[in-house]
């Protein structure tokens, strides 16, 4: 596959590298191969030594806009709880490890306590310890029991790679302690012959949300000897339960608890986050009882150099004309490369499957040129692969065999990858939390380690690169999920209902709300109540009501159409903008382009292709207000919060040539409408406030489009989405509120919390969002500032000064009080010309993908 299609002298990257091969190597893993020997630590480069050389080609040095200097930390031990037992703490100094750091001790001491506890401490700062402890130590208890199994323990994990990894390292920890200890994985991988045997004997089962929600709570009856000796639940990397998939897990938590009850046991949660702003009042909200918060973290912590990477500009020109700048997936494939060549082990994260790839695959061209025994060296990781391919990747990481490696969030969380010593950022992952857990997988063995962040061009990305002080001087945030979202409660009350019948006595566990619902789903006879109790009264098995990952049905397979084999899968409601007839999927480095799209069966039919370009859906929506919850007078304009109706379809797909972003042409689609039920954010302005900001009815339009865009990119800085997770409308004459109007409304039915989080920090997120638009260095609107990547208006009309102006104006209204304080003022003139340097603000609007 060709890459190469900018014309020569375009852009330096695109020139022979001109590094050449280093003959030493960082080490990654504990077990090298023998070919890949484990260099003198002396030899190890600085974190300063490698970004100087990433820096030192030609215009590199002036793509570093800020280089965050965090210093090394000292660590503070503490002794083990006398309740641990002594086998276990001896297993545990076999290890290297003779005494805990404060923290670990600390929630050691709550959970033989039996208060659930929630551990908020930063990357590689021994959480898992903190839990294994207590855990290991009453799993010895219970192997002394007539049966052997007199305590058992559950451990959740986001991700199967995370699962697997953690019951490698149970084994290794606990092999002194004999069979005592019988640690397995139950997820869908498993094979059927070893299922039965984890139900019977293994006392420490590892799994996922999905699995519990689909195959073991349904089958508690086959459960019933692990469920009723319960004495522990880890709920590993906890701060990636948020939003809607948030809101599932703390239902099927809810559930687990009433199973348990049953069975006559009352777990302990014992819950791992990274840093987080009020873990516990999360960890409650995910689990619905009271947890204890141990945040103060006592581990050291190497030195972490961070830098800021901003792409540099290209002689090309996007949509109205607007200046592009260099991909960051491009950029981030560069930089991998690099440090490849220089024998730094790496990894690069990126937030898109296709952009794994695509970085891959880059990279493993660039290195063709220099060494091609590197080329083997990196490789791609992704949701989405086959359980075989995900497992020949986690081998080759711990081995030592990969240098370099592209991976989406699969990757991110937890998976003990140390020994890296540099981890390429593409693009702002959406949370501080998350930026920071992924800058956390280098330097997990104590030594120093490099973390660059390459910004995309989108507004949030521009905004942070220029605005370090929003990255390294804020807390991070804290997770929403909203646990009593009805659409989201009323499957697990089917489920709940089918596992053992609902009586009154359950509706204080399930929230608030799940009286009401219960009537509804009654009335639509999807229960029936008999005597005291609510039965399910379907054949079909109620937990495959939902998926608690996506809510538009069963996932889409992704076929290639002369083979009949299956590629992988994308969510239903991602289908639409990911596999639509024409989109090009990338798997394992190669190219397929869709041929056709059968909604009806759920099948994407695919053929392997060459194109030069990859693709983006375009999407149109409108809304209508349901009912205003809140409102609160802006000036003379109002900030409501309430509930709407969203129709969205996506209309249309640009194909924008590789590396460079190059719009090449559009192509019209003829895809269903979707309607959606969901909650959203709003604000009018009116005819004296329009006259005020000297807004005329000819840019109007304009200035409240660039307005919604920008809100939509600046939203993840103040709530824990995504840019996807969020959509917008703007209207010159709304027909519910007859003014001007800009929606910005949750992406998923029945609300995900982020909304209402907007609503709260309305006034410091709308400054922020004028200020990025005003300190853009473009003239008249770019994808830095106000132009959207899935605008299915095309970015018409947008106007950037009418939206500054617009927001000033609107924000003097504003009240302290609505969204705390402000952003900082600085930035914007009073006219919209904006002030001296750059910054961004922006997103599509639309249906999130």
């Amino acid at each position: 596959m060709a890459f190469n299609h900018l014309p020569a002298g375009v852009h330096d990257a695109l020139a022979p590298l001109s590094v050449k091969p280093v003959t030493h190597s960082v080490p990654m893993a504990k077990n090298h191969r023998p070919d890949h020997p484990q260099p003198d630590p002396a030899s190890r480069p600085s974190p300063e030594t490698v970004l100087h050389r990433l820096a030192s080609g030609p215009s590199r040095s002036a793509r570093i806009t800020h280089t965050e200097h965090l210093p090394p930390r000292a660590g503070r031990h503490a002794v083990w709880p006398d309740r641990i037992r002594a086998e276990v703490i001896a297993a545990v100094q076999e290890r290297g490890i003779e005494h805990p750091w404060a923290h670990q001790a600390i929630a050691a001491e709550h959970a033989l306590d039996g208060d659930s506890v929630v551990v908020a401490t930063g990357t590689a700062s021994g959480k898992s310890l903190a839990y294994l402890m207590p855990v290991l130590s009453a799993l010895l208890d219970g192997s002394e029991a007539p049966n052997g199994r007199g305590a058992t323990a559950l451990y959740l994990s986001p991700t199967k790679a995370l699962a697997a990894d953690q019951c490698r390292a149970v084994r290794e920890l606990a092999a002194p302690l004999g069979n005592a200890v019988r640690p397995a994985v139950y997820d869908g991988d498993t094979p059927f012959e070893e299922r039965e045997w984890v139900r019977q004997y293994a006392n420490y089962v590892l799994t996922n949300p999905d699995m519990l929600h689909r195959g073991i709570l349904p089958s508690h009856p086959r459960w019933s000897s692990f469920l009723k000796s319960l004495k522990y639940v880890v709920i590993d990397e906890c701060h990636t339960y948020r939003g809607v998939f948030g809101s599932h897990v703390a239902q099927v938590l809810r559930r687990l608890r009433r199973l348990c009850a049953r069975y006559g046991a009352s777990p302990v949660f014992l819950l791992a986050s990274a840093t987080a702003a009020e873990p516990s009042v999360a960890a409650r909200r995910l689990t619905g009882l009271p947890v204890v918060e141990v945040a103060d973290d006592a581990s050291p912590r190497g030195e972490l150099v961070f830098a800021l990477w901003e792409p540099p500009l290209t002689e090309l020109h996007g949509e109205k004309g607007a200046p592009v700048r260099r991909t960051a997936t491009a950029e981030t494939a560069d930089l991998l490369t690099d440090l490849t060549v220089q024998g730094v082990r790496s990894v690069a994260f990126v937030r898109s499957r296709r952009g794994a790839e695509l970085i891959s695959v880059i990279a493993q061209e660039r290195l063709a040129e220099v060494d091609r025994s590197l080329v083997r060296r990196v490789a791609a990781y992704r949701g989405g692969y086959l359980p075989e391919e995900r497992r020949a990747l986690e081998r080759a990481l711990h081995s030592g065999d990969l240098l370099g490696l592209a991976a989406t969030t699969a990757l991110e969380l937890g998976v003990d990858i140390s020994g890296l010593d540099a981890v390429v950022i593409a693009g702002y992952p959406g949370t501080r939390a998350s930026l920071w857990q992924q800058a956390g997988r280098a330097g997990r063995s104590g030594q120093g380690a490099l973390a660059v962040l390459v910004a995309r061009d989108d507004p949030l990305d521009t905004y942070l690169v220029h605005h370090p002080e929003a990255l390294f001087d804020r807390p991070v945030e804290s997770t929403v999920l909203d646990p009593d979202n009805p659409y989201v409660l009323a499957p697990h009350l089917c489920a709940a209902a089918a596992e053992i019948p609902l009586t009154e006595a359950d509706l204080d566990l399930f929230g608030p709300v799940s009286a009401d619902v219960l009537g509804q789903l009654e009335a639509a006879k999807l229960l029936r109540r008999r005597t005291r109790a609510w039965h399910w009264t379907r054949r079909e098995r109620a937990a495959d009501l939902t998926d608690i990952r996506g809510t538009g049905g069963p996932p889409v397979q992704i076929v290639e159409e002369g083979t009949g084999r299956l590629l992988g899968t994308v969510d239903a409601e991602a289908a639409h903008s990911a596999v639509h007839e024409g989109a090009v999927h990338l798997h394992q480095g190669r190219t397929y382009l869709v041929r056709s799209l059968d909604l009806k069966d759920s099948v994407a039919l695919v053929e392997q292709a060459d194109p030069p370009y990859s693709t983006a859906a375009r999407d149109t929506t409108s809304i209508a207000v349901l009912e205003t919850e809140t409102e609160i007078p802006w000036g003379s304009g109002r900030l409501c919060l309430g509930s709407v109706e969203v129709t969205n379809q996506v209309v249309s797909f640009l194909r924008r040539r590789l590396i460079t972003g190059e719009v090449m042409g559009e192509t019209k689609l003829d895809l269903p409408p979707r309607t959606l039920r969901t909650r959203a954010v709003w604000w009018t302005v009116t005819e004296d406030q329009l006259d005020e900001a000297r807004i005329n009815p000819e840019i109007l339009g304009g200035a409240l489009h660039a307005a919604e865009h920008a809100s939509i990119g600046m939203l993840p800085l103040f709530a824990t989405c995504d840019r996807w997770d969020i959509g917008g409308v703007s209207v010159p004459l709304h027909p519910d509120t007859l003014l001007p109007t800009v929606f910005v409304y949750d992406g998923h039915p029945g609300g995900a919390g982020f909304a209402e989080r907007a609503f709260h920090t309305a006034r410091a997120w709308l400054t922020a969002t004028r200020e990025a638009i005003a300190s853009c260095e473009c003239e008249t609107g770019c994808p830095s500032c106000i132009q959207s990547p899935k605008c299915g208006n095309g970015n018409e009309p947008l106007h950037k000064r009418g939206a500054v102006r617009l927001l000033t104006t609107l924000l003097r209204g504003a009240p302290e009080e609505a969204g705390g304080t402000g952003a900082g003022t600085g930035g914007a003139n009073a006219d919209g010309t904006g002030a001296a340097g750059t910054g961004a603000a922006a997103s599509g609007e639309g249906e999130p993908s």
